[in-house]
């Protein structure tokens, strides 16, 4: 098995250096998996990959999930997801139009059971904009003072697709995203504020700019003050990566012990698509 991986300056993040095409087999899926949990991103650069490869790839990490947006996956591949500012006949093909900046979350933290981790191919890469940025909700909370962290420590927080939609709407002036639309009437879910990672037991903040209406058994002052508090000091310098993106790179990040947001990238100007798997 050829592969290396060299971490990525600034605390947190490798690069990958191997084909993942001819990556196969439970070893490199042992390797590649226990790298996610060390490193928390992967960065795995100049990457040729059709759609059965990379949903082989994102197999490497888990089970591939497939409940997914059906408006928005590649034909004969439930498990992909077309991610893009590009519209056709005023249509987008995907679920990121982009001219906004997006906010910051864990992926699918509206739904009961959360994302393991999150592969994103880039296919057509913008000239400017478009970089995603990744905060180390790992170091971030074992960074908190230590009566912050007893205090959170056992908070749970409400995730709401609804709450989502209708912040974004405000936002963008009467409009909510693609995304967000595709999730309306989903029922609202709790989670814990600090989760517990099934696999390295670390400790990481679930957070999110739009999507946490409130923190249980507070007000709604005290609960926007306390997420608004921990949102600054997790997406602080010190504990972000953000990535600009290359034809033919493929990331992949713990969505457990993570958050990530996409810059802002003008549609006019330059488009931007990539194929996004999940892993449960």
């Amino acid at each position: 098995m050829d592969l290396a991986i060299i971490p990525l300056p600034g605390g947190f993040g490798a690069r990958v250096e191997t084909d993942l095409a001819r990556t196969t087999g439970s070893a490199a899926a042992r390797v590649l998996t226990d790298a996610l949990h060390h490193h928390r991103v992967l960065v795995l650069p100049g990457q040729h990959l059709n759609h059965t490869d990379l949903v082989a790839a994102a197999s490497l990490f888990g089970a591939v999930d497939t409940a997914t947006d059906r408006r928005y996956t590649v034909p004969g591949f439930p498990g992909l997801t077309i991610v893009s500012n590009i519209h056709q006949d005023g249509t987008p093909i995907g679920i990121y139009d982009g001219d906004q900046e997006e906010e910051w979350h864990a992926d699918n933290s509206f739904k009961p059971r959360l994302t393991a981790a999150t592969l994103l191919y880039s296919v057509i890469t913008p000239g400017a904009g478009g970089e995603t940025r990744f905060a180390d909700a790992t170091r971030a909370y074992a960074g908190l003072p230590p009566a912050m962290r007893q205090r959170t420590a056992e908070m749970r927080a409400v995730h709401s697709a609804e709450h989502l939609g209708t912040l974004q709407s405000q936002a963008s002036g009467g409009q909510s995203s693609v995304a967000a639309g595709s999730l309306a009437g989903h029922p609202e879910v709790e989670h814990p504020l600090v989760l517990t990672h099934p696999v390295t037991g670390a400790r990481s903040l679930l957070l999110g700019s739009m999507v946490i209406r409130g923190i249980t058994g507070l007000s709604q002052q005290d609960s926007r003050g306390m997420l608004d508090e921990l949102l600054r000091h997790t997406t602080s310098e010190r504990y972000v990566y953000s990535h600009c993106w290359r034809q033919g790179d493929l990331v992949v990040w713990d969505n457990l012990a993570t958050l990530h947001t996409a810059s802002p990238c003008d549609s006019s100007r330059n488009r931007r698509l990539l194929y996004r798997a999940v892993v449960r």
